[in-house]
């Protein structure tokens, strides 16, 4: 009898340590990082660390083993496997006791991190927060924002800062909200990279990445002359960030050069996503009020709405073209200016090149005369055959007959960038691959050419006065035209 009470009594403490274990598990986060195979110990550690037999104290005594895993899985937690957590930059200068914090609050990393904790996390680092970035030079001041060239004390490199206004009854302007929504999503390296977004009461500000000018600006330091090749380094990377965007369903709407933006390698990044969409299937909901009057295509500037990917397609033609000769192509002061620049140079729509046109009542009601056109080859002398034929594949007057951008990166023009290029990651740029570089632009070496070039852009200087590439001879009193 006796020997039934004890073994009674050694059953019930069992069953009471068992207890007092799996509560102090239900203490443990959901995710304890055990994996299969892994022993879990039922007994109480003592204060030298050995194991002794489970007894009747209470469960603040006992310790699970599981804890003290999590405790030394926890100090080996490194600044890269936050910054890889986290989707940080290699270089950010984490606040002193962060590492010992986060260990201490994050689940295991082969868990997903909750949207509250990841926003909390950032917030404790820096971002969101305007004293994290310093302010330095104004850049610039539109209609709803200004931009300054600033730098961030996370990882002491150059930002961009674009402060958006705040109205006090309409709040952020559209544009401001589609341009984060999406850039949001869009990560590659021909697309500016959002970095960081800070909401004050009075203003949104969006922090870039600082790239140091916009193909205008490049244009005009190397007086409207690029090097041929250079012309091809640009124009596929901006077929490379527009490809991917058209894959992600969105269309930029606002391609022109102040756009694009270009670093000290030569990378060129899409930016502006301001009037931007998002888009699956062909709608008659959009806006024709969208494009810049001079990249703007003909369909669009006779009042389409119903446009998908092509629109910015001729866009890049136009830019091909600036980039190629120094000057805009479609320079047009109104919408009827404009669509008769292009007529006179492309030659008038027939009933086989564009039908829609002779349906379409602005492009009757205009009656413009008829143009035989040009080989573009004419006004671009420098452009080579292939050159001339991509070029043709992207200004077509049919939307359904333009070239995409995926078709056109894989176009014999760009051949002798080599296999390479195609099978780079989304996010890795062309310039590391070694056999591409930059090459001397020839304008930036002759003054009178350059001087020339600026007043040529302006409108003021007939494009026979553009010499082709590698010719050393000096225009001096060059005459111009009225």
């Amino acid at each position: 009898m006796d020997r039934m009470k004890i073994i009674k009594k050694r059953l019930s403490m069992s069953l009471q340590s068992v207890r007092r274990l799996d509560e102090s598990l239900c203490d443990l986060p959901e995710h304890t990082g055990l994996e299969e195979g892994d022993e879990v110990t039922h007994g109480k550690m003592g204060s030298d660390g050995e194991s002794d037999q489970a007894s009747g104290t209470s469960s603040d005594e006992v310790q699970s083993p599981v804890r003290v895993r999590m405790r030394n899985l926890h100090q080996r937690i490194s600044n890269e496997d936050i910054n890889k957590r986290l989707s940080l930059p290699a270089d950010i200068r984490l606040p002193e006791g962060y590492l010992k914090k986060f260990a201490s609050n994050s689940p295991p990393f082969d868990k997903p991190l909750s949207r509250r904790l990841r926003r909390t996390s950032l917030s404790e680092i820096g971002f969101g927060k305007l004293e994290t970035y310093i302010k330095l030079d104004k850049l610039g001041e539109g209609t709803y924002a200004t931009v300054y060239k600033g730098r961030s004390k996370l990882t002491d490199n150059l930002v961009a800062l674009k402060e958006i206004r705040l109205e006090y009854e309409e709040g952020a302007p559209c544009t401001a909200i589609r341009e984060v929504s999406l850039l949001k999503n869009l990560k590659h390296a021909n697309i500016v990279t959002l970095h960081d977004i800070i909401h004050t009461e009075k203003c949104l500000t969006l922090v870039f990445e600082y790239l140091d000018r916009d193909l205008k600006q490049y244009l005009d330091n190397c007086g409207s002359i690029m090097s041929i090749y250079n012309v091809k380094i640009f124009l596929f990377q901006l077929l490379r960030g527009l490809a991917y965007c058209h894959s992600q369903k969105v269309l930029h709407r606002d391609l022109k050069p102040q756009n694009l933006l270009i670093n000290d390698k030569g990378e060129l990044k899409l930016a502006d996503f301001g009037l931007a969409r998002a888009k699956s299937v062909p709608t008659k909901t959009f806006s024709n009020e969208v494009v810049t009057l001079w990249y703007r295509p003909p369909d669009v500037l006779l009042g389409s709405t119903e446009y998908s990917t092509p629109i910015d397609i001729w866009g890049v033609g136009c830019i091909f073209y600036e980039m190629i000769t120094g000057r805009p192509l479609f320079p047009g002061s109104t919408v009827e200016d404009e669509l008769h620049l292009i007529f006179r140079i492309l030659g008038s729509p027939t009933e086989d090149s564009w039908p829609e046109a002779y349906s379409n009542e602005n492009f009757l009601s205009y009656r413009f005369p008829q143009y035989d056109g040009e080989p573009l080859v004419t006004h671009a002398p420098r452009i080579t055959n292939d050159g001339h034929d991509l070029l043709c594949q992207l200004l077509q007057f049919d939307a359904r007959r333009r070239v995409s951008a995926e078709a056109a990166l894989r176009h014999v023009y760009f051949r002798d960038l080599g296999d390479k290029v195609h099978q780079l990651p989304d996010t890795t740029s062309i310039f590391s691959i070694k056999e591409i570089r930059l090459q001397n632009d020839p304008g930036k070496h002759f003054p009178a050419q350059r001087e020339l070039a600026m007043v040529h852009r302006m409108g003021s200087a007939p494009p026979e006065h553009f010499l082709p590439e590698g010719v050393s001879r000096v225009l001096h009193n060059a005459p111009l035209s009225s």
